[in-house]
């Protein structure tokens, strides 16, 4: 708060003086250097040699004055930008105490009871709805606070970023190792601290995608372009949906004494798994058999394989969350495009309502049944470059959640009814500890959608390959090949 930002400014002055007195040797070193070698008193191959030579040190001397006028921008940039984020802070400080908050140096935040009248202070004292709703605000404020020094921070970052990029040498075949920058770029961020957000993408998988919501869209666009692969592969698709089982399944884990009755239901489930590998229930066999080891870990749903083998499973995808939702997609983000000045791409995070369905054909019936399942992505909205009506599409991902677990008075037929074996029973190899349930999730290859086409999404994936067996490695992934 009380850093002298004025110093930015001095030091970008101090800079452009650099810029001159380089101008000032480029002149001289032309004059009374170069200009030997291009005159009539030395010709030959050392004159050309030499030439060459000089004329690499003249075009480092203009190199020279472009990179240190850049930096000089950058620094007259950062005073502006952070000048006007302490200003914030400061407002943001004030109106706290305003609203009757104490406020330390160090940004905490409490209830001051010293503005209170003896009367207030006395029902404050008495009353813990009072209190509570002070504790409240107090919160509320310093969550204001945090998030305004953040933006300070991000655009501190983002400085490091700039003058990291424009000192950096742009051309390694410009006759120099490491030398000045001779074209150094304006960033394609619009802010600093933006740049600073782009810079400080989480190493957690599981808040990558908060961060990714948090930039502004053409942040978001610059980030796509450049690194888009990557971002992928981190989880920028992922959906912000925190999925929770519904019930207790078969109640605690290991809690009851097993009986020999109980080691025949073990083997009459493995008979089971078996029977699946046969009948080409290859998901159910899986999900069975991890059930049977006992480990309760999550286990990854292969959602790709789902869909081409469920057509209901797809169909419902395509219609309750991508047709549902596209048209409204779409108007967000080119208002988003449009707010943006409509001359840069943008980017917009999406994801449909999370639905409770029920899969359909045996296979995924008995290996999932019930489950939860979304769509999330994103919309880029892409200029046109002769200026007609830019391009809109959506990426998206399929999720899919839930949990392996038996529901007592119910039980599941396998083979076309031929067997039927009771959820009490299997639940029961849970509660003796001979199997343990588990959640599973899942998320699909990523699909596109043209938003400007009149033709339906389709989440139809690639070849799936063979269906595999229980003894299968590959089965259960993505490509089962």
């Amino acid at each position: 708060m009380s850093t002298d930002l004025s110093t930015l400014t001095a030091a970008a002055g101090k800079w452009e003086e650099m810029a001159a007195k380089f101008k000032t040797h480029e002149d001289r070193y032309e004059q009374d250097v170069h200009g030997v070698s291009l005159g009539e008193s030395w010709i030959g191959l050392s004159a050309n040699a030499a030439n060459a030579r000089f004329t690499v040190t003249i075009k480092e001397l203009q190199g020279a004055q472009k990179e240190a006028k850049a930096v000089a921008r950058i620094l007259r940039d950062a005073h502006a930008q952070l000048t006007d984020l302490r200003n914030r802070l400061k407002a943001i400080r004030d109106d706290a105490v305003k609203a009757g908050m104490r406020v330390s140096d160090q940004g905490t935040v409490a209830f001051d009871t010293a503005q209170l009248t003896q009367a207030e202070r006395t029902a404050y004292v008495h009353d813990p709805d009072f209190q509570q709703t002070a504790r409240t605000q107090a919160n509320e404020w310093a969550e204001k606070l945090v998030q305004a020094v953040k933006a300070v921070t991000d655009a501190d970052d983002g400085i490091r970023v700039a003058l990291d990029a424009v000192v950096l040498d742009s051309d390694p075949m410009d006759g120099t190792f490491n030398g000045f920058n001779r074209n150094p770029q304006a960033s394609p961020y619009p802010s600093l601290e933006a740049a600073g957000k782009a810079a400080n993408m989480p190493k957690d998988r599981g808040a990558v995608a908060q961060w990714w919501r948090d930039l502004d869209p053409v942040t978001r666009g610059v980030l796509l372009r450049e690194r888009g692969d990557e971002l992928r592969a981190a989880g920028i698709l992922d959906p912000l949906y925190r999925w929770k089982s519904p019930d207790s399944g078969s109640g605690p884990f290991d809690a009851e004494d097993p009986t020999p009755r109980d080691l025949w239901l073990h083997a009459q489930a493995l008979g089971i798994a078996t029977a699946g590998d046969v009948v080409g229930e290859t998901g159910a066999s899986r999900n069975v058999l991890h059930y049977l080891r006992g480990t309760g870990e999550t286990l990854d749903l292969d959602v790709d394989r789902m869909l081409a083998d469920d057509s209901d499973f797809r169909s419902k995808i395509e219609d309750n969350h991508v047709v549902m939702n596209q048209d409204a997609w779409r108007r967000q983000a080119l208002a988003e495009f449009h707010e943006a000045g409509g001359d840069r791409a943008v980017v917009v995070p999406v994801e449909s309502r999370t639905r409770h369905m029920v899969l359909k054909s045996d296979e995924w019936f008995h290996a999932v049944g019930a489950h939860a399942q979304n769509v999330s992505g994103f919309v880029t909205v892409t200029p046109d470059a002769h200026g007609g009506a830019p391009k809109v599409s959506l990426d998206y991902q399929v999720n899919v959640w839930d949990r392996y677990n038996w529901d007592p008075g119910k039980s599941t037929p396998f083979a076309d009814g031929l067997v039927s074996i009771s959820d009490d029973d299997m639940g029961r190899l849970h509660k003796v500890g001979f199997a343990q349930e588990f959640d599973m999730k899942g998320t699909s290859s990523t699909y596109q959608h043209d938003l400007d086409s009149s033709t339906p999404p389709t989440a139809t994936p690639e070849d799936q390959g063979r269906e595999g067996t229980r003894g299968d490695v590959s089965r259960g992934e993505e490509k089962n090949r």
